[in-house]
């Protein structure tokens, strides 16, 4: 499955990039891939060339990583921009009733637009993330977002990967942590180094020490199809907050995966097993739906 290389233009000028994969018309409700916080769109590229079968797919890099624009202001590095800078990516393609995936900070994006622009959103799977964080993963967060240097080759920056992320991603091949640093880090020129601007984690730095509490942004999701994946081990997404969004909005589906931390990286069986049961519900919805205003038409 091949895909188109695209770009627009955020609000204050800054030239964003996106993955455009499968049909304009696929059928099936087009989806919508936001990564996290140090993290860009190849991330979702096995995931997406899989969905891309009968829907369309978009994964953009947001502002300041892998080939969309950095900010001249690192302030800018904050939800609301990002919020604003997807929503104009929604509107410029005439994208309604998107099924959103959200990585970490991408399921911060997923529920504050689910929540604030409902009339977009079909369903979000939120990976690894609730309305509250688990203070111990953003700290190691906040320790080394933007702190690490350029690797002095491939086989460097997939060492790297492992000593940063094998806690979290136990059982990973070589083959998979060179996929994985190649997912990471770009050539540029001579160097190898992280695909992101350092001063997103001069952002997240700058933050509260306090997460923001997100609470009443979940619960205005009562209404919106929501399936939550947690590693089995994360230190962002505790098993306590799992529960507790579960009571929060019944109906909620939920997916614990097993031999993962922070944050699961949507290949697993039971992932795709989720992701894929949440799509069928989603999609039986909307061919409802649209029966539904057939009829109410011819009558």
């Amino acid at each position: 499955m091949r895909y188109a290389e695209t770009y627009y233009t955020s609000k204050d000028g800054l030239r964003l990039f996106f993955r455009d994969y499968g049909l304009e018309e696929g059928g099936a409700a087009p989806v919508l891939c936001l990564p996290g916080l140090t993290r860009n769109s190849r991330d979702f590229d096995d995931l997406a060339r899989r969905l891309a079968a009968n829907r369309r797919v978009i994964c953009p890099d947001l502002r300041g990583r892998g080939n969309s624009q950095w900010d001249s202001d690192y302030r800018n590095y904050n939800p609301g921009v990002y919020v604003d800078d997807v929503i104009r990516l929604l509107e410029s393609e005439d994208l309604l009733n998107v099924l959103i995936i959200g990585t970490s900070l991408g399921g911060f994006l997923a529920m504050i637009i689910a929540a604030t622009r409902p009339e977009l959103v079909r369903g979000v799977v939120i990976n690894d993330v609730g309305p509250e964080v688990d203070p111990k993963g953003l700290e190691r967060i906040s320790k080394y977002a933007g702190t690490q240097g350029p690797a002095a080759s491939w086989e460097d920056a997939a060492k790297a990967c492992r000593e940063n992320y094998g806690d979290a991603l136990p059982g990973l091949s070589g083959d998979d942590w060179a996929q994985y640093a190649r997912q990471s880090y770009r050539e540029d020129g001579s160097v190898i180094r992280l695909d992101m601007d350092p001063r997103i984690g001069d952002a997240v730095r700058e933050l509260d020490s306090t997460p923001a509490d997100l609470w009443p942004v979940f619960r205005m999701l009562k209404d919106t199809p929501a399936l939550i994946i947690r590693g089995a081990n994360s230190d962002i997404l505790s098993a306590a907050t799992l529960v507790k969004m579960a009571e929060v909005k019944p109906g909620l589906a939920t997916a614990t995966i097993p031999d993962r931390g922070h944050a699961p990286l949507l290949n697993e069986p039971a992932s795709l097993a989720a992701i894929d049961e949440f799509f069928r519900q989603a999609d039986e919805a909307g061919l409802e739906e649209k029966l539904q205003v057939k009829k109410a038409r011819a009558t």
